[in-house]
């Protein structure tokens, strides 16, 4: 197959629809447009004219499986925009409502989406009760989402669209109670995020392209602040963000696609794991030694294997924050609008996360933007379908081509609420 057309059609559920349109001629990829279809929601112009108090719940409704990410984003934002230092205690709280988030999101991709894959499957639900590995992973899947569940639950009120977080603080502490069982549920699933992380360790998929992996690093492998670091050894201010994201209009998708100095970049646990291994919690570190020695890794099917890695990161800091601590009430830090800037930048589970509030001194929000990691991955996915396609022309048939793309589509985790197969394919 040296020409060819082919169109993926309902590549479904990236907070809408999307396709994936590839154009073949002489065995050489002539364009691959991976195309969000579904019409712009326009949440930036739906911030102008609402109180700052109201952002980050209306941001959070961006998504549904990420909106705790979103709310955490636009908090940071309000409050540089407000000068408000958030307390130590807020800080913890907030860095366990993203673990909650990371590990039921990840859990969510790596069984529901990826396993099937894994083993043959048309979807999760086929694995065999009574086949003793199927049976564990089926059980691993729902014990792991549910641990994720509580601790977001304890913490934040829910597990989507979070109600305890709020600008300047907290609404509501966890009871010792809650936090005993929070500790005991995150202990319980320690030795089945172990599983998960050998399944993706020993698998041998491989797809290897070099690019640049960008993330927020700290002092702490957290998820919520710190500067830009990149495995090209740029190191960028948070405030700073819109000098390295060069916004590209795709003129065939509704979806902002973004370079950095006019090439294409990626975002995600991989890009996180790839630049701030170093910073894991320790017991992460020990348990997954052989795993983390892949990295840093340019093969696109680790994203994976990282996704696991930052379970278990989750589940061991979370438990080192809640074990002989009390949370105690505390009044939410307010300050008096004024016209100015806000910034906030945070790793959400697919990626950087970047939330910008414009304020007026009246405190209505006058301008906003919001850049999300599908957006950035969408020219490296491209340019990865494009390479991968032209890779298995010679070897592979139309049928093993598409699987291959969807495959490789999914490790990049692009918001896709799929089932086990979401791509038609037409060929011509």
């Amino acid at each position: 197959m040296h020409t060819l057309d082919l169109t993926i059609e309902n590549l479904a559920k990236v907070e809408g629809a999307v396709s994936v349109e590839i154009k073949v001629s002489n065995g050489k990829v002539e364009y691959v447009h991976f195309k969000a279809v579904d019409y712009k929601r326009f949440f930036t112009n739906a911030m102008e004219g609402k109180p700052i108090a109201a952002i980050p719940q209306l941001l959070a409704r961006i998504c549904g499986t990420c909106s705790n990410a979103h709310i955490l984003c636009a908090i940071e934002a309000c409050e540089h925009a407000l000068e408000i230092q958030p307390s130590e205690q807020t800080m913890l709280l907030r860095y366990l409502t993203s673990y909650g988030l990371m590990i039921r999101d990840h859990a969510l991709h790596l069984y529901l989406f990826v396993m099937p894959d894994v083993y043959g499957k048309d979807n999760f639900l086929d694995f065999d009760e009574n086949k003793p590995e199927e049976h564990q992973l089926l059980h691993d899947a729902f014990d792991i989402k549910a641990a994720g569940n509580f601790l977001s639950t304890l913490i934040a009120g829910r597990s989507v669209h979070a109600l305890h977080p709020t600008i300047g603080g907290f609404l509501h502490f966890p009871e010792k109670e809650g936090i005993g069982e929070a500790i005991k549920k995150l202990e319980e699933i320690r030795p089945a995020v172990l599983r998960l992380i050998k399944i993706f360790e020993e698998l041998p998929w491989r797809f290897d392209r070099k690019t640049n992996y960008m993330a927020l690093v700290s002092e702490r492998f957290g998820f919520l602040n710190g500067q830009i670091k990149s495995s090209n050894g740029e190191i960028i201010n948070e405030s700073d963000f819109r000098s390295h994201l060069e916004r590209i209009v795709l003129p065939y998708s509704q979806a902002s696609a973004y370079k950095h100095e006019q090439e294409s970049y990626m975002v995600g646990a991989l890009a996180r794991i790839n630049v701030a291994k170093d910073l894991l919690h320790p017991h992460t570190k020990e348990s997954a030694k052989t795993a983390l020695a892949i990295f840093p890794s340019t093969n696109i099917y680790h994203n994976n294997l990282a996704q696991a890695i930052e379970i278990l990161h989750s589940v061991n800091d979370a438990t080192e924050i809640l074990s002989g601590r009390e949370f105690t009430p505390e009044p939410v830090i307010t300050k008096p609008p004024q016209e100015a800037v806000g910034i906030g930048v945070i790793e959400a589970p697919r990626g950087t996360l970047y939330h910008k509030v414009e304020l007026g001194s009246d405190g209505i929000v006058k301008g906003g933007e919001v850049i999300v990691p599908t957006g950035q991955n969408q020219v490296n996915m491209e340019e990865d379908i494009a390479r991968l396609v032209e890779e298995s022309l010679s070897t592979k048939s139309k049928e093993e081509i598409q699987f291959e793309i969807e495959k490789l589509i999914r490790a990049y985790d692009p918001c896709i609420s799929c089932a086990a197969h979401f791509l038609k394919v037409k060929w011509e």
